[in-house]
Parts: structure tokens; sequence; C-alpha cells
């Protein structure tokens, strides 16, 4: 709803500067003032690891709205524990959202693409999608995942000669949203790969969008690092990240994440 809401107040403030830019113009008025598109903005809740429920949720968006044409895959959860001290239930979790739901949701949407040939599918995965750190095994499993189910896909389209339906795989570099709060890497490298600020993203990845660039990294030095691992060995790999920093620079987030957890349960008195 809320994101709903900045939509709704965008497409006023173009209603309004489309109506000063033209006072004089005969005709209806502001009526004639307004952007030549009608706009209706719907909501829904999903739990996108649950197939069923996005399977549904997709048949009452075709009933109520119609056919999508544009599929966005963004939702992503981290767990936030080391390997052997995080919950089954939140590697699943993990595994469903960042992964799975994937499946469900092209699968929901695809086929009407398919018969007009006409869509674009857009993977926001992660630079983590692309190379590794430790301490998040679940979440890079899941965003190398997927990736993988994105490359395919876009093969499949391409060998089915489905030339009207684009893919876009958005890769970006740690965001400024909290999500990964406490990351740090190598205070000499910082200033020169701070976080990113989410509209910057935002820009990047609606450029590659609407001009369909099949794949988007930001900053463009996550295309040198990958380059990097794709024909270094693995233990100058090693030693790169520990150059850089990124060797352990989920360990502050993780010790930031076990301590609120600990601290809820001693608030909770559990």
């Amino acid at each position: 709803e809320e994101t709903a809401g900045m939509v709704r107040h965008i497409y006023r403030e173009m209603a309004e500067e489309a109506a000063a830019a033209a006072p004089g113009v005969a005709g209806d008025g502001e009526k004639d003032a307004l952007p030549h598109c009608s706009l209706q903005v719907y909501t829904y809740t999903c739990d996108v690891g649950k197939r069923e429920n996005v399977y549904s949720t997709a048949e009452r968006v075709r009933k109520e709205v119609g056919e999508v044409s544009v599929l966005v895959n963004n939702a992503g959860v981290v767990s936030g524990h080391h390997l052997l001290e995080c919950p089954d239930e939140l590697i699943e979790r993990t595994m469903m959202v960042n992964c799975h739901a994937h499946f469900w949701t092209t699968k929901a949407f695809l086929p009407k693409m398919l018969e007009m040939n006409h869509g674009h599918i857009v993977t926001v995965a992660s630079s983590l999608g692309l190379f590794s750190t430790a301490g998040v095994e679940d979440y890079c499993a899941s965003k190398f995942g997927a990736v993988g189910f994105h490359e395919s896909l876009s093969h499949e389209l391409k060998a089915a000669e489905k030339d009207g339906i684009k893919t876009t795989l958005v890769c970006p570099y740690l965001v400024d949203t909290g999500m990964f709060r406490g990351c740090r890497i190598r205070k000499e490298i910082e200033p020169f790969l701070p976080p990113l600020k989410p509209e910057y993203c935002v820009k990047q990845a609606m450029r590659a969008i609407l001009t369909d660039q099949p794949m988007i990294c930001t900053p463009r030095l996550m295309y040198m690092v990958t380059f990097m691992k794709s024909i270094l060995p693995f233990e100058a790999v090693v030693c790169m990240y520990r150059f850089l920093g990124a060797d352990k620079c989920m360990y502050p987030f993780i010790a930031q994440r076990k301590q609120a957890t600990n601290n809820n349960e001693a608030k909770n008195g559990i």
C-alpha cells in the first residue's frame, strides 16, 4: 500500500505539471492536460514462498486486473546466521523466498506471455549470486539458484524463438536498505565501494529494463570481480577477497543479528 501511494502521488504530480505547462490549450482544460493514460494501482498480499498462494493470487490478478506483461521477482530474505547456527526452517525459508518463488511466479504468468509472444521477466538477484562470501551460505545459494534459473529460462525462450519476451537480470552490490546492516569491507576500500542508494539501483535497473538489457551489475566494478573470479585460481580469489576485506564482510552483520536476537529473547523471557 505504501508503494501504491507513492505511485499515485507521482501520477498526481505529473498531472499537475502537465496542467501547469499547458494552461492555454483549447479543449476541456485540465482533462486535456492530464497524461494520456488511466492509472489504476492494485495491491495484493502474497507469500511467494508458498506456491499455492502464488497461483491463487495470480488468478485473482488475472480476474481483477488482467494479464501481466512485466514480472519483477524482487522478494528476498536473509537469515543472518553462520551455517551451523542457522535453524533449518530459516534455511528453507531463504531458499523458498529467494529462489523457489521465481519458479512459481514465472509458471503463473509465463504461459500468457508465450501465447502473446510479449512480456518481460526481471530477476532481481544479487552480486552474491555471481560470487560468494563467508557466513551467508543459504543466501548465496539462493541467489546463485536465482541466477541459474534466470539464465536457463532466457536460453529456453531464445531456443523457442520467442523474441517478444525479454529478460533482465539485476545484480546489485550491497544496497543501503538495512537488510545487511553492519556489513563492512576493508575500511581503506569502503570509500570506493560504499553501500548503494536504493534510488540509484532502481534507476539503473529501470534503464536496463527499458532498453531490454539482458543483465545489469551495479556498480560496474562488479563485472570485473566476476571476471576475475572466472579466470583466477581459487587461492588467488581468496587473496583478492582478503585484500578487499570481502572474505569476512558479513561477520559484523551476523554479530549484530545475533545480538539483536539475544536481546529479544532476554526481553521476552525466553
